[in-house]
């Protein structure tokens, strides 16, 4: 489905690739995240992901997702960002994507063509809202990624996971800044909240969710959900049930 809409299931993925030309995807029901070399973008139904021609990237899909693909000429590409990033969807937005990738043939000469370029005038617009999460190239930093990943809701504190890999707390924390740019709290918490989106998408509790991700109590977890993705868990979910169809 080079382009077009479609429904997918839990758990979908689609192996690494690349094209030569820009795309968006977006779960206008459901949630996906987008990993290249540079890390793991997480786009829930109020975003987009946009990765430009050349990135090898993947993409692994949340909740049973109405997932929408849209390419992007190369030259169109050039409006957005070289990298690829996540952006709010805006009404507007959210109506022209789903209007392009209906399929439905237009009678008028040059409507698709006008209305991607209102499609991308919105990008251009919007400021990046990326809910990224770096990899890192050092070792002793990835072993203790790894561990994460593998269990998001390990309470271990930076020096505990610097013991299991082999290198201090303070190597690992000036790691975490020069590699991630961010600290080694904030790295953790946005893993945990792509864990988090994954499971309100197929539709666990807030309060189990929290648990589930390892926060201590549901309010820490709404606090920490809200800053990172601009709204409450609960008005994400119901926004979710919302939009099903």
């Amino acid at each position: 489905m080079p382009q077009g809409a479609g429904w997918l299931p839990h758990g979908f993925r689609l192996d690494p690739h690349s094209h030569v030309q820009g795309q968006l995807v977006y779960a206008a029901v459901g949630a996906l995240a987008t990993t290249t070399e540079r890390g793991t973008w997480v786009a829930p139904a109020n975003r987009v992901t946009w990765t430009p021609p050349g990135f090898t990237h993947s993409h692994r899909f949340y909740g049973r997702t109405d997932v929408r693909l849209l390419t992007v000429p190369v030259g169109l590409c050039g409006e957005l960002a070289p990298h690829p990033s996540v952006f709010a969807v805006s009404p507007l937005l959210r109506e022209a994507i789903l209007a392009l990738t209906d399929d439905r043939p237009s009678a008028r000469p040059g409507a698709r063509e006008r209305l991607l370029a209102v499609a991308v005038d919105e990008l251009s617009d919007g400021p990046e809202q990326s809910l990224h999460l770096p990899e890192p190239d050092d070792d002793r930093l990835r072993a203790v990624t790894d561990l994460l990943h593998a269990d998001p809701a390990r309470p271990a504190t930076l020096a505990e996971l610097g013991r299991a890999a082999g290198a201090s707390e303070r190597t690992l924390s000036r790691l975490f800044h020069s590699e991630l740019g961010m600290s080694f709290h904030r790295w953790r918490t946005i893993l945990r909240i792509h864990h988090a989106l994954a499971h309100l998408t197929n539709g666990l509790s807030v309060t189990d969710t929290a648990v589930e991700c390892g926060w201590s109590n549901p309010s820490s977890f709404i606090d920490a959900f809200t800053e990172v993705v601009g709204q409450t868990p609960g008005r994400y979910q119901g926004e979710l049930r919302g939009g099903a169809r």
